[in-house]
């Protein structure tokens, strides 16, 4: 399993992200926020108030929306 342990908003709805491996970079999700969960990121202003959470190891939002870290893991090393 990955541990996400830093992230930082580039633009628009792309984060870079590092792991515990020490893999690293720019992830849009701006093609996953849709569901009632992840409508509220599609505000610019609030999807760059994500954080790390240190006992899921992956980003979150206040709202409860978060991603799991291998999917984000799996966008890093694959582009799409």
């Amino acid at each position: 399993m990955v541990n996400l342990i830093d992230a930082r908003y580039v633009r628009d709805y792309i984060v870079w992200l590092r792991f515990d491996d020490g893999a690293t970079g720019e992830v849009d999700l701006s093609d996953r926020l849709y569901g009632p969960v992840f409508e509220p990121l599609k505000d610019r202003k609030y999807f760059q108030t994500f954080e790390v959470d240190q006992e899921l190891h992956t980003l979150v939002w206040a709202s409860g929306a978060d991603f799991a870290p291998e999917f984000l893991y799996e966008r890093v090393r694959v582009p799409v």
